[in-house]
């Protein structure tokens, strides 16, 4: 496997932290540049992960790279994913990767007419809980899905939430920002897309401070099959939201049983149909990562990856313009 070089632009949002560890223990990929324009984020990160980052440059640190990291504020995402396909590289981005469905159009296109990969930081298709969810639904010993809830709360975090998130234009809506998970791991899960909207409301709550900001979403959406899916991402959890129960927290119930699970906790709770008492199955780690798939796409075939991470991204984009006309 040949060596791959990466640059990083942008450091706007502490996820794109997890990418440069990453890539730092990864043998077959290398850092070749960081750049990041504003000051103060600038400064933050170059702390947080003793790394040298340019406030310019970036052309020239593009010229030398193989994939560009995008880890900006989430309204210049899109463009840049477009500047970096458009010049031959392949992206891994954080999510969301862009903020209208015109915008991904053009990464869509971009990426099938130049074969560049693109990945996203969907962190919920990697754990043990997801991985047995997963091996239960395909083996059909539940039945058939009849409904899914899912529930995705973040705290609000005022003072460590990015203030850009609050700038006009620069969030892209609660729907794309924190659903994009859940979508994209009941899609994985079910094997089936989004096809109709219900209902998907979004609306203030939390964000006292800027009242404009809709911190608060819920939906009501369709399967293939016709199974109901319905899911509250908000920014309403307190502080603890990591470790509560609710925290990503996904049901699928099925013609034979239901199972439940959360990112807390491990292990996956199923519950059969006639049987008094459900039981717990365990999984281990999976040993892929966004980053290992990017690398193993970059050097197979084209597609695999990206033709999810686009549709679910579509799918999720969809579901706020639908939140956007109530």
């Amino acid at each position: 496997m040949k060596m791959k070089r990466i640059v990083f632009n942008g450091f706007r949002h502490v996820h794109i932290d997890g990418l440069y560890k990453a890539v730092c223990s990864c043998p077959g990929i290398q850092t070749v540049g960081c750049y990041e324009p504003d000051k103060m984020a600038r400064e933050s990160a170059a702390t947080r992960l003793g790394a040298e980052i340019s406030s310019g440059g970036f052309e020239q640190m593009l010229n030398v790279a193989d994939i560009v990291a995008i880890g900006g504020r989430y309204g210049e995402r899109g463009e840049a994913v477009i500047q970096a396909l458009k010049a031959g590289k392949h992206v891994i981005a954080d999510k969301p990767i862009c903020t209208s469905l015109y915008q991904l159009s053009e990464i869509k296109r971009l990426s099938e007419e130049k074969q560049l990969s693109v990945m996203c930081m969907l962190d919920l298709r990697y754990t043990p809980n997801a991985v047995v969810a997963k091996k239960l639904l395909e083996s059909g010993e539940l039945g058939e899905i009849r409904n899914v809830s899912f529930n995705g709360q973040h705290c609000l975090d005022y003072g460590k939430r990015p203030e850009w998130y609050f700038e006009e234009g620069m969030h892209g809506g609660t729907v794309n920002d924190l659903a994009i998970h859940g979508v994209d791991l009941v899609r994985m899960l079910t094997g089936m897309d989004f096809i109709h909207a219900d209902a998907v409301r979004t609306w203030n709550s939390y964000a006292v401070k800027t009242p404009d900001f809709k911190d608060c979403a819920m939906l009501m959406a369709r399967l293939e099959n016709g199974a109901g899916v319905m899911a509250d991402i908000s920014y309403s959890a307190p502080k603890s939201a990591f470790t509560l129960p609710s925290y990503w927290e996904f049901r699928f119930w099925c013609a034979d049983g239901m199972l439940e699970f959360n990112y807390a906790t491990p292990g996956v709770r199923v519950y059969r149909e006639g049987e008094s008492k459900g039981v717990t199955v365990f999984g281990e780690k999976p040993t892929g990562s966004w980053l290992s798939d990017l690398l193993s796409e970059i050097d197979g075939e084209y597609g695999c990856f990206t033709r999810e991470v686009l549709e679910s991204a579509r799918q999720t984009l969809w579901l706020q313009a639908q939140a956007e006309k109530c």
